[in-house]
C-alpha cells in the first residue's frame, strides 16, 4: 500500500507501551500506516508519496493539552495584554488601556488580561479611580493572570449593581479599603459574576477561537481538553468552528461555566447530554464545577493556613453536601465528573464527592478527574489511586509562579502538582497548561516538569522532577487516556490518527535546561501538514 506521507531519518518517539524509539513513520490518509526503521518504511513509498527527511530531529505524537481555555485565550487576544515585554509598571498598563479606550465605542467594554501584580514595579493592582481617569463612559476590566481576580472601574461596578454596601457573594470577595469603600478589586465569584456581565458577541467568540486554534497548533498542540467557562452558547459556537475548520484542533469539551457552573451542569444533565457524545473532532467531556480559587492568587482552599498569612485558608465555593449533590447527579446520569480543586482542602472535598458517588452508583472505568490537583500530600494521593482518579497538574505554573508558591505555601511545594509522586504511585496524570493563565507551550510544561525551577532559577519542589520521556507521556498518551481516547491517539502506532509534532532538535539528546528553547518545526493533524515553521503560518 502506498503512503501519502512519510517521515524518516528521525528520532520518532512513539510513546507506545514499550516507549519505542524508531526512525520513520508512514501515513495513509488520516491514519498511521506503518512505524519502523527507514528500510521498513521504504516499501510504502510510491510516486505520489510526500517524503520529509527529519535529519535526526524528534517527531512525537501531537501534544494534548488536557486543561486549556480556547475561548478565554482567544478573546483575550482581542483586548490588551499585560504580558507584553514593555509592561513594567501600572502606568504601562494604564497607557495601553487608554489607547484601547480611544479606539472603542462609548459604552462598550475595554478589557485587559494577564495582569500579575507580583512582577510589576508597584507590586499592586490599579485602583478603580485610576481606571476612572481613563474613562467613565466605558466599563473597564483588568483580569489577573490567574483569571480568578479582576479590577474594574466605577462604570463596571455600576453595571453590576455593586456599591460600597453590597455584601460579598458566597465564595467571593469585594475588596474594600480601610474606609469600607470598594477598591474595584473582585475575587473569585465576585469576579466571575462581573465577567458574566462583560459578554462577547458570537462573532467575537468565533474570531477568538480561531486565533487561539492557530496559536495552539503552532505550538504543536493537536488536541485540547477545553476547560469551559462560557456556557452553552460557547459550546454551540465551538462545535460550529470545529466543523467549519476555523478551529482545526480536536476538542474534548469540558462542560462547565465560570459563573453559576452548578446551574449549567444541572441543565446539561437534565438535557440528556453525557460524556463521550460526539466524534474524534469534537466530543463532550466531563461535567465540571469550581471548588476553590487560584494557586497564584492566592485563594486556594487549604487544610493549614498559608505560610504567608496565618489567618488565610483560602476560599471554598461549596459545602460537601452541595458538591455531592451537583456532581453526584452528573455521575449518576453518566458523566465523567471533575472539579477545579487546587488546595488540599478542596481536593479532599472532591475525593469525598467521588467516593460517595461511586458508593451510591458504582461504575467501572469512570476516569473521574481533578483539574489542577495543586497541593496533593501523600494521604490524598493514596485516595486518588484507590478511587481511580485522574489528576490534571500544571507543571508550567512553577516557572511563572514558583517563587510565590514558596512564599505562600512553604514546604507544601514538595507536594504541589506532584507528578513524580503520581507516577510512582501508579496514578495516571495528564498535563495541562491552563492557558491563558500561563503559556500554552507544551515544551515549557515538559521543561518545567523535568527541571522544577522558577523563572528566577529557584528550585520548587525538586523532589517531584521527572524524566523527559515521562514528561512527554504526560502531554501525549496520558492526555488521550484522560478523555477515553487512548485507542485512537496519544501514541504513534499503526491505525491511530496521524497527529504529530516535529521539533527543530532532538529533545532526548539536548540538555534538559534547554528544552524550553526548542521550537516546533511542523504540526500534522489527520495526516495533513497544518503548520510549518519555515513558512510561519497555519496552512488551510
Amino acid at each position: 500500500m502506498e503512503a501519502n506521507l512519510v517521515f524518516w531519518n528521525g528520532q520518532v518517539i512513539t510513546v507506545d507501551q514499550d516507549l519505542s524509539i524508531v526512525e520513520a513513520v508512514a501515513v495513509k490518509d488520516s491514519k498511521i500506516l506503518a512505524v519502523g526503521n527507514n528500510e521498513e518504511i521504504k516499501v510504502f513509498v510510491g510516486d505520489q508519496t510526500q517524503i520529509i527527511d527529519l535529519k535526526g530531529k524528534s517527531l512525537l505524537p501531537g501534544f494534548i493539552d488536557s486543561h486549556i481555555h480556547l475561548t478565554l485565550y482567544g478573546t483575550n487576544k482581542l483586548g490588551v495584554s499585560c504580558k507584553e515585554p514593555h509592561i513594567h509598571s501600572t502606568n504601562d498598563v494604564l497607557a495601553d488601556l487608554r489607547r484601547k479606550a480611544k479606539q472603542t465605542p462609548k459604552g462598550e467594554w475595554v478589557r485587559a488580561w494577564g495582569f500579575n501584580e507580583t512582577v510589576i514595579d508597584e507590586k499592586r493592582f490599579p485602583s478603580r479611580h485610576e481606571l476612572d481617569q481613563i474613562s467613565t463612559e466605558h466599563p473597564i476590566m483588568i483580569i489577573r493572570t490567574c483569571a480568578h481576580i479582576s479590577v474594574v472601574n466605577s462604570k463596571a461596578l455600576e453595571l453590576a449593581g455593586i456599591n460600597d454596601t453590597t455584601p460579598d457573594p458566597e465564595g467571593g470577595k469585594i475588596v474594600r479599603d480601610v474606609r469600607g469603600k470598594a477598591t474595584g478589586v473582585l475575587m473569585e465569584t465576585a469576579h466571575m459574576n462581573m465577567f458574566e456581565k462583560a459578554k462577547y458577541s458570537d462573532e467575537e467568540l468565533r474570531k477568538g477561537m480561531s486565533l487561539a486554534s492557530n496559536d495552539f497548533i503552532s505550538a504543536g498542540i493537536t488536541s485540547i481538553h477545553d476547560a469551559g467557562g462560557y456556557g452553552p452558547n460557547n459550546l454551540r459556537i465551538m462545535q460550529e468552528a470545529v466543523r467549519s475548520k476555523d478551529v482545526k484542533l480536536r476538542v474534548y469539551a469540558i462542560v462547565g461555566a465560570l459563573n453559576n457552573s452548578e446551574d449549567f451542569v444541572k441543565k446539561m444533565t437534565q438535557a440528556g447530554i453525557i460524556t463521550g457524545l460526539g466524534d474524534e473532532k469534537f466530543r463532550i467531556g466531563p461535567a465540571k464545577v469550581f471548588t476553590d480559587g487560584s494557586s497564584s492568587g492566592p485563594t486556594i482552599a487549604t487544610r493549614q493556613s498559608y505560610t504567608s498569612d496565618p489567618n488565610n485558608y483560602g476560599i471554598l465555593y461549596f459545602s460537601q453536601e452541595e458538591l455531592n449533590h451537583i456532581l453526584g447527579e452528573a455521575h449518576r446520569k453518566g458523566f465523567q465528573i471533575t472539579a477545579h480543586a487546587q488546595g488540599d482542602r478542596a481536593i479532599e472535598l472532591m475525593l469525598n464527592c467521588i467516593e460517595e458517588a461511586l458508593r451510591q452508583h458504582p461504575r467501572d472505568d469512570h476516569r473521574h478527574r481533578i483539574e489542577h490537583a495543586g497541593i496533593t500530600p501523600p494521604d490524598l494521593l493514596k485516595r486518588m489511586k484507590k478511587l481511580g482518579v485522574i489528576p490534571i497538574p500544571n507543571p508550567s505554573f512553577f516557572y511563572e509562579f514558583g517563587d510565590g508558591y514558596i512564599k505562600n505555601y512553604g514546604e507544601r511545594v514538595h507536594h504541589m502538582f506532584p507528578v513524580r509522586s503520581f507516577i510512582d504511585e501508579g496514578v495516571i496524570a495528564a498535563g495541562g497548561s491552563d492557558s491563558p493563565v500561563t503559556t500554552h507551550n507544551p515544551l515549557m510544561g515538559i521543561h518545567v516538569g523535568v527541571n522544577r525551577e522558577s523563572r528566577s532559577g529557584h528550585g520548587v519542589g525538586t523532589n517531584q522532577r521527572i524524566s523527559v520521556m515521562e514528561a512527554i507521556k504526560l502531554y501525549t498518551w496520558n492526555g488521550a487516556y484522560a478523555s477515553f481516547e487512548e485507542g485512537i491517539k496519544g501514541s504513534i502506532e499503526i491505525g491511530k490518527l496521524a497527529d504529530f509534532v516535529i521539533l527543530n532538535d532532538s529533545i532526548l539528546d539536548i540538555s534538559s535546561k534547554n528544552i524550553k528553547d526548542i521550537q516546533v518545526d511542523m504540526t500534522v493533524i489527520d495526516g495533513e501538514i497544518v503548520y510549518q515553521q519555515e513558512k510561519k503560518e497555519i496552512l488551510s
